[in-house]
């Protein structure tokens, strides 16, 4: 949402969390352009929305047009990016966004390269551009006070989704800079060698470690998991649960829509 809003000391993600209702903040992932499914889902009474651009093909532009959208549906909305590189860090900030995700953060310099190239100076060496949506086209502040304030409003998150970053979990989310941890069950099953199976009780145990770890440094912790995990991970201490996205809406609306189909022909 652009700022300033609340207390600008606060990351967006501190103030919604701040301001939640619930246990947790809820949220859903959309995968391409589809403001109708932002609509619905604030409409429905989610937080937060995952614009996916690791492993979908949404563009800058139709992410930033999403970050427009679901600002005016009050949904707080996560870009989830590719890698740290200068071009992706600085288009995704661009868009407006209150949280950037950085996937497979799996070393200490990653994640401070995703941090230089995120913040402006001093705290990085982000470009010096004022006509973004980011810095609301530049109106009503000048550029330099609108560039202090988001770097602190600006939730900077990263993906702890490896065992290898399981281990580094201290070290990495305490990267100065670092707001947030993202833990991906699917990718760490993966990493554990049983994909899928999110499960596995090394996989349980290794979320579980990784949550202790990143609140005993104050920092929040989000998860993609299933609606019927969610009261287990709230009760871990996880802040913002991913339970859907729009294809597995489509698909899961699809198939109940089919089975009740053929069921009623079944019937006669």
């Amino acid at each position: 949402m652009l700022f300033p809003r609340g207390n600008e000391k606060l990351s967006r993600l501190e103030q919604a969390l701040k301001n939640r209702k619930r246990p947790v903040l809820i949220g859903a992932a959309v995968s391409s352009y589809n403001p109708a499914f932002l609509e619905i889902v604030a409409r429905l009474g989610y937080d937060s929305i995952w614009i996916e651009m690791e492993h979908q093909f949404v563009t800058f532009a139709q992410a930033e047009d999403l970050c427009r959208i679901a600002s005016g549906l009050n949904l707080l909305t996560m870009i989830r990016i590719a890698d740290s590189r200068r071009e992706n860090v600085l288009k995704a900030a661009e868009c407006g966004p209150d949280i950037i995700n950085l996937p497979m953060a799996n070393t200490v310099e990653t994640v401070e390269e995703f941090v230089r190239h995120a913040k402006y100076s001093p705290l990085g060496s982000r470009g010096f551009y004022g006509a973004s949506r980011a810095l609301n086209y530049g109106i009503g502040a000048h550029i330099a006070d609108l560039q202090r304030q988001l770097n602190s409003q600006l939730c900077l998150m990263i993906q702890i989704e490896t065992c290898e970053a399981v281990e580094r979990a201290s070290e990495l989310c305490s990267v100065p800079g670092i707001d947030a941890v993202l833990i991906g069950p699917g990718d760490l099953s993966t990493s554990f060698g049983s994909p899928g199976q999110t499960t596995d009780p090394r996989v349980v145990a290794a979320i579980e470690h990784t949550i202790e770890v990143v609140k005993q440094v104050g920092k929040a912790v989000a998860i993609s998991t299933s609606p019927a995990n969610v009261g287990y991970w709230s009760r871990k201490g996880a802040d913002l649960v991913y339970v859907v996205g729009d294809i597995s809406c489509m698909r899961i609306g699809a198939q109940k829509m089919l089975e009740d189909t053929i069921g009623s022909l079944e019937k006669g």
